[in-house]
């Protein structure tokens, strides 16, 4: 099973990663001021996560593909790693898909 990881930032912003049951990081949030507010991200994955549509397939400059994950309102509530094959990126959207809506929380902040 998966877990949220929560932590902080060296600018003192809060943080959280997806891990997949392998302990790898699958997604990465942007900095949030307040602990409340990393919650509530963490809560718009688990709800986002299952909709294929909200999932941006995207590639960097030198050719890597990655992902984010959008809420409703189109901002990106999270962000993968960069990947060598637009197959192994596929896999990371669906350990997101599988892990996210019943992953536990840990505060590691």
């Amino acid at each position: 099973m998966g877990k949220f990881v929560i932590t902080t930032r060296k600018n003192g912003e809060f943080q959280f990663n997806l891990k997949a049951s392998n302990g790898q990081v699958i997604l990465t949030s942007e900095g949030y001021t307040t602990k409340a507010a990393c919650n509530n991200g963490i809560e718009s994955v688990k709800k986002n996560s299952q909709d294929d549509n909200r999932f941006k397939r995207l590639e960097a400059k030198n050719g890597d593909p990655y992902f984010t994950l959008t809420a409703t309102n189109g901002q990106v509530i999270g962000q993968s790693e960069m990947y060598k094959s637009k197959a192994s990126m596929e896999n990371g959207i669906e350990s997101v898909k599988k892990n996210a809506p019943d992953a536990e929380v840990v505060d590691e902040s």
